[in-house]
């Protein structure tokens, strides 16, 4: 069953671009040989880290959306934990999250359709207490003038 993750890795800064492209082509290829699938990569470029890991203090950070089954992100993780350049990592499940979301959302677009639909039940109301109103004033001011003569 395949589920969504977010991973995100951060490269030794001393990194060649073109060494990083290749990185990232390795582990893109381990998740679609593993039948996963890679929906969105960013690099999101190089900063400093909030402590020193392993003697560096910046970093170039990655991101990767993967969808994929449980075995294969720990071969992914196994694999970002042993290959030298990557200096950290960290793996998050978000299927779950997303569902929570989406739940969410739907629970408020129906609070927004009834609250338009009480909206515009109020308005209507407000409408047709206008009109019986309208007539009512339009004779006050006839009834004064006749009581006027």
């Amino acid at each position: 069953m395949n589920r969504t993750y977010e991973v995100m890795y951060i490269v030794r800064p001393d990194l060649e671009e073109a060494d990083l492209d290749k990185l990232i082509e390795g582990f893109t290829a381990v998740v679609t040989n593993g039948g996963g699938e890679v929906s969105q990569t960013e690099k999101l470029g190089r900063r400093r880290l909030a402590y020193i890991v392993r003697k560096f203090q910046d970093g170039q950070y990655v991101l990767m959306h993967v969808s994929a089954d449980g075995p294969l992100v720990a071969e992914l993780e196994r694999r970002l934990r042993v290959t030298e350049q990557v200096i950290k990592f960290i793996t998050v499940r978000t299927d779950e999250e997303n569902k929570r979301l989406a739940k969410i959302k739907a629970h408020r677009d129906s609070r927004v359709k009834v609250s338009d639909q009480q909206a515009a039940a109020a308005a209507a109301a407000n409408a047709a207490a206008a009109a019986v109103e309208a007539p009512v004033a339009a004779e006050a001011p006839a009834e004064a003038e006749a009581a006027a003569v």
